[in-house]
């Protein structure tokens, strides 16, 4: 057994009665949290302790049972409808041209926020002996170039089972890209060996998307083990969730991206959180999102600003957003104002016909429609689903 396996094994936290052990039975009401826990399971490594300062700080937030877990208001078992884009088990085709391969069902420490809680937790929901239809599936939709591995979390996987997903995903010419999505860097940075840094290397370009939410989870030992994999030639990004009493403070959030970019690490995404049942307590407005993003653009550097996206809710896929700086387009020119809010005008070409004669107001953000009736989203999903199949036949040969 590894270090880092005696780690998980020994020294996390994984029941309510060690919860309350360590921060006392007047803090974790074992039998309140019951529910909570037995609906998603908890475990809070080592390395995700330490960074709890104290009871209801953002660690303590994304790590511990809460009874607002079982407040379903609008949540949504599989709130981006995964399953309905699924062809074969641990397969998720929603993009062209990339494809979601599941291929780990357990985490180091578990997100209360988790978008997949239905599955994660479970090896029968995300299967560690159906890798091969996943194969067969990519091998013969030549359309796929870039395969994400995610579940879960791929890095709980021993090195010799990664590297058999490495080698299969390598032996399918049209694959040109493989991607890992990990927290295990926050969560057990002792998973990040040199053993692994030296068998990742042979099935470049091997990219990693990891994911932090509040500047304190970058601790020193956090950091090495990001150097470690830069250091490998994996190009890190980041993906933040957007979560009220975490990170849902402009201050906390430009905190976060520098250090991120001190360890080498690019702001990739931060995401609305989804609409999911069982986090719903974690939820900011859209606008939230849109003052974080417009604190950022301009007043720090570029490297430093991810994209602002919603993921769909039912399937949508990810959406861009951003604060709006255009005010009006016309034939002879486009009217915005700058990061600071000064007004300026930029000439159209005068060639450019491209525009109509009228002036176009750019419109304010429209709320996202929701409540679509189960018939109608059935029949909606039926008709894509269709389309889809078509296109990856027909783009199959």
């Amino acid at each position: 057994m590894s270090e880092w396996q005696k780690i998980l094994k020994d020294d996390a936290v994984a029941t309510l009665d060690k919860l309350a052990e360590k921060f006392g039975h007047d803090v974790i009401d074992v039998e309140a949290l019951k529910p909570a826990f037995d609906n998603f399971q908890m475990r809070i490594t080592p390395s995700a302790l330490e960074q709890i300062k104290r009871v209801g700080d953002p660690m303590w937030n994304q790590y511990v049972p809460t009874v607002q877990e079982l407040d379903i208001v609008d949540g949504v078992i599989d709130s981006l409808d995964e399953d309905a884009d699924s062809p074969v088990p641990n397969i998720t085709h929603r993009y062209p041209d990339r494809v979601l391969f599941l291929v780990s069902p357990v985490c180091a420490s578990y997100c209360r926020f988790c978008t997949r809680r239905r599955k994660v937790g479970d090896p029968e929901k995300i299967p560690l002996n159906q890798y091969e239809s996943a194969f067969e599936y990519i091998r013969q939709h030549p359309e796929i170039r870039d395969v994400i591995m995610s579940g879960g979390d791929p890095m709980m996987l021993s090195d010799r089972r990664l590297e058999y997903l490495f080698q299969n995903l390598r032996a399918i010419p049209h694959v040109e890209i493989i991607r890992i999505g990990s927290r295990i860097t926050s969560h057990l940075p002792e998973r990040i060996t040199p053993e692994f840094c030296e068998m990742v290397q042979k099935y470049h370009p091997v990219y990693m998307n990891t994911h932090f939410n509040h500047p304190d989870e970058l601790t020193p030992r956090v950091r090495q083990a990001l150097d470690m994999l830069a250091r490998a030639g994996i190009p890190l990004g980041c993906q933040t969730v957007l979560l009220r009493g975490v990170n849902d403070d402009p201050k906390v959030m430009m905190k976060l991206m520098h250090e991120l970019l001190k360890a080498r690490v690019r702001p990739y995404y931060i995401y609305m959180a989804d609409q999911v049942a069982g986090g719903e307590h974690f939820r900011t407005t859209v606008q939230k999102g849109l003052e974080i993003i417009k604190a950022l653009r301009g007043w720090t550097s570029g490297l430093a600003v991810p994209h602002f996206v919603i993921d769909a809710p039912g399937g949508g896929g990810k959406v861009p957003l951003l604060p709006e700086y255009v005010e009006e387009i016309t034939d002879d020119s486009v009217t915005f104002r700058n990061y600071a809010g000064e007004r300026y005008v930029y000439k159209q070409p005068k060639q450019s016909g491209a525009c109509g004669s009228e002036p176009i107001q750019v419109p304010d953000i429209v709320p996202i429609a929701v409540g679509q009736s189960a018939a109608s989203k059935a029949k909606e999903r039926s008709s894509k689903t269709g389309k889809v199949t078509r296109r990856r036949r027909s783009a199959a040969g």
